[in-house]
Order: C-alpha cells, then sequence, then structure tokens
C-alpha cells in the first residue's frame, strides 16, 4: 500500500495547471487565483495622517502639558478625513479626525480623550512625543512594491490589500472546471421514497459544497445507473467540458462496479491502496483530457479523501502556489486508542479544558463524526494513544477551504 505522501506526490506531480487568463473585477474575484503579479503604483498611506481622533499639534508647542499643568492651544482650523488642512500655525492646534493627514508642520497627535475643547481653544494634558499617533507615508505600502504574487488565492484580506492600491479589477486564472457523477442503483434523493435497500445520496451534497467552497466551475451529471455503457457514457460527455472528473464508489472490482472497466475503456487509471484509514481505495486516472478521480463511496472516507488529495491537487490545477500542507497542532488528547496499522484520521473535538475528545464511533459510515467533530487527530501507523499524550490535529478550517 502507498502511504498517504506518496500518493500525494504522485498526483501533485501529475498535475497540470489551468493556464487561460482573464481579467476580472476586483468585486467578483473572491477565492480565484491570481494570474500575475499586483504591482503598486502608490505609496500606502498616501501621506501622514492621524491614526486618532483628536489634535494635530506641534510636540514643542505641549512640552509642559499635563494634569497639574496643562497646555492651552488656540484652534486654528478643523481637519475631517478626506480633507487636506492649512499649514499648522506655530502655538495652535488643528481639530483632526481618524485618516485626516497630518498638516504640515505638524509633527504629533494628540487624542481627544487627553484634552478638553472650550470654545475656540483647546487645553491638553498630555506632553506628546514626536510621531505619537501618525501613520507615515508608505508605511504599509511602498510604490513600485510586489504586494500579492501571481499564484495567490485570493480571499478577503487580499481582496481589501488590492482595493487599498486601487486595482479595480485582477488577471485571474480561469476557473477549474469540473464534472461529477454518482453509480448506484441504491442511491435516491432526498425527496423522493426510499426503496427497500435505497440510501439517500449523502456524498452528492458534501463534494458538490466542497468543490464550490473552492471556487470551482461544477457539473452535476447526477446519479448514473450501474451500467457499463451509460457510464461510459456520461465520462466521455464529463471528459468533453471538464479539467477533473470526481466520481465516489463504483472503482472496486465487483460485478456492479462498473466505473473502474468504464475508465480503463476511456481512458487510463491506476488504482491504488492507501495506507490511511478511512479511505483506502483512490483511483486516479485520465479520460480525454481531463483528469479522474475515483473516491471511496462510503461518506466520511470519500469526505476525508477528498480533504487529503483532492483538495490539494485542485489547489495546483487552479494555479495556486506550491500546495501548503495543513497546520497542525500539538494538543493534549483526553481519551484512549489503541491505534491500528494505517495512518488514521480520527474525527475530534476541542473540549473545554484544552484537549481533545474523540467521537465514540470512528466507522467510515458515520457521517455525524464530521459534524460533531472540528478536525482530524493525523494518527501515525501502529501508534496507540493514551490520555494525556500529544497528538497532531488538524481543524476543518484547514482543510475546507
Amino acid at each position: 500500500m502507498l502511504s498517504r505522501q506518496e500518493a500525494l506526490d504522485f498526483l501533485l506531480a501529475a498535475c497540470r495547471p489551468v493556464a487561460e487568463v482573464e481579467t476580472v473585477p476586483t468585486l467578483e474575484a473572491n477565492g480565484r487565483v491570481l494570474a500575475a503579479d499586483c504591482v503598486s503604483g502608490l505609496d500606502v498611506p498616501a501621506r501622514d495622517n492621524t491614526q486618532m481622533d483628536g489634535y494635530a499639534v506641534r510636540a514643542a508647542d505641549c512640552a509642559g502639558g499635563t494634569d497639574a499643568l496643562p497646555t492651552s492651544l488656540p484652534i486654528s482650523q478643523r481637519i475631517p478625513a478626506g480633507h487636506v488642512g492649512e499649514p499648522l500655525r506655530p502655538g495652535t492646534a488643528a481639530r483632526i479626525f481618524t485618516g485626516a493627514f497630518i498638516p504640515e508642520g505638524a509633527d504629533a497627535v494628540v487624542m481627544q480623550e487627553q484634552c478638553e475643547a472650550n470654545g475656540d481653544s483647546v487645553t491638553i494634558r498630555h506632553a506628546p512625543r514626536a510621531g505619537e499617533w501618525i501613520r507615515r507615508a508608505g508605511e504599509d505600502i511602498r510604490s513600485g512594491s510586489v504586494i500579492l504574487p501571481a499564484g495567490t488565492r485570493l480571499r478577503s484580506q487580499e481582496l481589501g490589500l488590492a482595493a487599498s492600491i486601487g486595482l479595480a479589477s485582477l488577471p485571474l486564472l480561469r476557473r477549474v472546471r469540473v464534472g461529477v457523477f454518482f453509480t448506484g442503483d441504491e442511491l435516491t434523493m432526498p425527496g423522493e421514497p426510499l426503496a427497500p435497500g435505497g440510501i439517500y445520496n449523502s456524498n452528492r451534497f458534501a463534494l458538490r459544497a466542497l468543490l464550490e467552497n473552492l471556487g470551482c466551475e461544477l457539473t452535476d451529471f447526477g446519479i448514473v445507473p450501474d451500467n457499463l455503457d451509460a457510464t461510459r457514457a456520461v465520462l466521455r460527455q464529463a471528459a468533453a467540458g471538464s479539467d477533473l472528473i470526481i466520481t465516489s464508489g463504483g472503482v472496486s472490482v465487483g460485478e456492479e462496479d462498473h466505473v473502474k472497466p468504464a475508465v480503463e475503456a476511456e481512458g487510463r487509471l491506476a488504482m491504488w491502496q492507501i495506507a490511511i484509514k478511512p479511505g483506502k481505495p483512490l483511483a486516479f486516472g485520465e479520460v480525454g483530457n481531463a483528469f479522474f478521480i475515483g473516491l471511496p463511496g462510503n461518506p466520511v472516507s470519500s469526505f476525508v479523501t477528498f480533504l487529503l488529495f483532492v483538495r490539494p491537487f485542485l489547489l495546483k490545477l487552479q494555479g495556486a502556489g506550491a500546495a501548503r500542507e495543513p497546520a497542525a497542532f500539538p494538543l493534549r488528547a483526553d481519551f484512549d486508542w489503541k491505534g491500528d496499522r494505517r495512518n488514521e484520521f480520527l474525527r475530534a473535538r476541542l473540549n473545554a479544558h484544552g484537549g481533545l475528545d474523540l467521537f465514540p464511533n470512528q466507522s467510515s459510515g458515520v457521517l455525524t463524526s464530521t459534524v460533531w467533530g472540528d478536525g482530524l487527530i493525523d494518527n501515525p501507523a501502529d501508534h496507540p494513544i493514551a490520555a494525556g499524550d500529544t497528538v497532531r490535529f488538524i481543524p476543518f478550517n484547514e482543510l475546507l477551504y
């Protein structure tokens, strides 16, 4: 059996990222991947400005200001954000509001909580240092600097940063096109009567949501009957318009498992046994110009193998920078576990004492464990856990987006 890392290395080595570029409004770029560096054409802030509501002063004019011996200065002007004040006359103060440019001649801001306005003058009970409460021009971004490199996957933070230098649109790699379908005569859609022996198709809902979270352009071919010809026909249709085809179930060697022979007839397929639990079987190949990944049918196995293998593959396919191993945190186990000969991914959640509790039933069919849990414990093969041991915990937030 392959280790998790061996299988992932093979997948990523085979991946060919999309190359087509399109220009997209920054307001619509969430979750997309930059095709080129974003370079700032201006300093941010453009000029020195105030971090606080208060009074812009010359620090030397307030050198003796204390509660016992305050300084009183006439207010020479008022400067709201978005307005440029006049040069500050010596021996005066300017009423100023957060974000407003510091007037020429001022070298400090005294916050309003340390001042008391008295008509046309202000009493200052603080001796400011030069530079106090002033944001310097360019202290965030310098003109000509790369603020976001090509390959960055854009989140709310990156979009705000791009907007802060005035970028109304961005060059992005096109969305990855993913086709999905599900095989099994037993599969039933919620809302339909459940026949004897039938099950509701939970994997369709979970996988669609996972793909949507990753910003994919999704085509859902629905439930395909357990029939070789029907499976081959859907594979051809999916391959014609997809970069990646994903299925769950049907890649075993049973008489009713038609995905494996269908992929082999239409393209090529590698079947792997991976030394992880849940999620031992995984299939990878190509149909036409589309990659193919076949996930296990059990719902937890399908969910976990998507997070461990499909997500990093998709990120590389999207053109995102080198796939980052999800962050894992050393936390205390508040349970005992006998371990397994395979690398386990155990559903667990944080408790009020800073430790981890384990979901009592770790079966690959118990989907409630993925809702109850906060993440996965990455437990090495042949590794029992005793209460108090430190384990490697990967939060779901590191794996879902």
